[in-house]
């Protein structure tokens, strides 16, 4: 009897069994049926490609992981890890964190409304919501931890509020009554929406069909979706969140000034949260996801290779620019060399007409720049002027543009 060989898989090919199925379908069971290590390698390689693409697709607000974010960190790790313990270890002290409103208003159970709120007890929640606090790290480093802090502890106090009602309202107008919500710390990560709804440019990454338009904000959104859809009355917590977002992000009534972290209780939350949740410097940008097959592979690293050419162009120019002008004024002025990164343009703007330019000197580059681009790049905190020439090195590529100014 004449058996066919069974040959492993090409190590070019990072999945190769189904077309292996298609063409060799007893090649197939012989190598992964009475050799099943292959398959499993093939399922784990898998699995970690999915997980690369979920983190890169996550690289809207920036790729540093969680550098200068303790508190965000701290609520990746702790809440979910309370999590696990009473589902698996600890189900009989479930009963104590439940979000019962019913025992709030009758049972004047009012420790229900902190116990309630701190964990979650379904664990697809706990994921949705880490994906979301680590999407939403943006805001502590941008603000700081203390503000951040303040942001969650009123969004979780009025939320509170609001879910109370809420449900009154409900039972009021529909009678509809609510007794218990999810728990967890689910109304300020919905709050978080609103800022992120507000202040994250919105940039397009590419299209399906033609006409939907896929952004670097629509997977928060989706984890978002999901997470709403989660129970049936999730949706009252997410009102409420958003309720609570808007009055404390925009400030109505002054409830940032009565509501917020006070300065004594950050202080001691710097001791104790640093040294245990800071993360160290960087030192490169996350590398991009790999591709399933090897023409995005090179299509992958041929973009890469792009934009890193964009950016020596960009930084080469700027390096000329300042050596120019340093040669005009004879004097090394080092606030020229390291400027301020907000008021880089600004302060060239100040400094009144500059010398008529050598005629050994290149002409400056004309090119045409979108003033939509240059908006975006303004709302972001960049001046008019470093907006204008980084969109013209990039040939008007906001990504690029954006990584050169965020990395100088």
């Amino acid at each position: 009897m004449k058996f066919v060989s069974c040959e492993s898989p090409s190590a070019q090919d990072p999945f190769p069994f189904p077309s292996l199925l298609a063409r060799f379908p007893f090649n197939f069971y012989c190598f992964y049926v009475l050799n099943p290590v292959p398959l499993v390698r093939h399922l784990v390689s898998l699995l970690s490609y999915n997980l690369r693409v979920i983190g890169t697709m996550f690289t809207s607000t920036g790729s540093r992981g969680l550098y200068k974010a303790p508190l965000s960190k701290s609520l990746l790790l702790l809440p979910p890890v309370l999590t696990v313990l009473l589902t698996v270890l600890l189900p009989q002290y479930q009963d104590l964190f439940i979000y019962n409103l019913q025992a709030v208003s009758q049972g004047k159970q009012f420790w229900r409304l902190v116990c309630g709120r701190l964990i979650c007890l379904d664990l697809k929640d706990t994921f949705c919501s880490s994906l979301l606090i680590y999407n939403f790290r943006i805001f502590e480093r941008r603000f700081g931890s203390h503000k951040f802090a303040s942001f969650l502890f009123g969004a979780w106090i009025l939320s509170a509020l609001v879910d109370l009602l809420l449900i009154e309202a409900l039972h009021f107008m529909f009678e509809l009554k609510v007794d218990v919500l999810p728990a967890g710390l689910l109304g300020p990560v919905f709050a978080l929406f609103v800022p992120f709804y507000s202040s994250i440019p919105r940039v397009q990454v590419t299209q399906l069909l033609g006409h939907i338009s896929i952004t670097n904000k629509s997977l928060t959104y989706i984890v978002g979706a999901q997470l709403l859809t989660s129970s049936a009355y999730m949706w009252v917590v997410a009102c409420s969140g958003l309720i609570a977002g808007m009055l404390y992000y925009n400030n109505k009534l002054a409830v940032q000034k009565f509501i917020r972290v006070p300065g004594w209780a950050a202080r001691c939350g710097s001791v104790l949260l640093e040294p245990v949740f800071s993360d160290s410097e960087p030192t490169a940008e996350a590398p991009l996801g790999m591709g399933a097959t090897l023409d995005i592979q090179r299509q992958q690293r041929m973009d890469m290779l792009d934009q890193q050419l964009l950016l020596s162009q960009l930084a080469h120019l700027r390096r000329n620019a300042q050596q120019q002008q340093a040669q005009q004024t004879g004097l090394l002025n080092w606030n020229r060399f390291f400027p301020n990164l907000r008021h880089r343009g600004q302060n060239r703007e100040r400094e009144g007409p500059q010398p008529q330019q050598p005629p050994n000197m290149h002409p400056p580059d004309n090119t045409a720049v979108a003033e939509e681009q240059v908006a975006r790049l303004m709302e972001m905190g960049f001046s008019r002027m470093d907006a204008q020439e980084a969109l013209r090195a990039s040939n008007n590529d906001i990504n690029i543009a954006t990584n050169f100014l965020l990395q100088h």
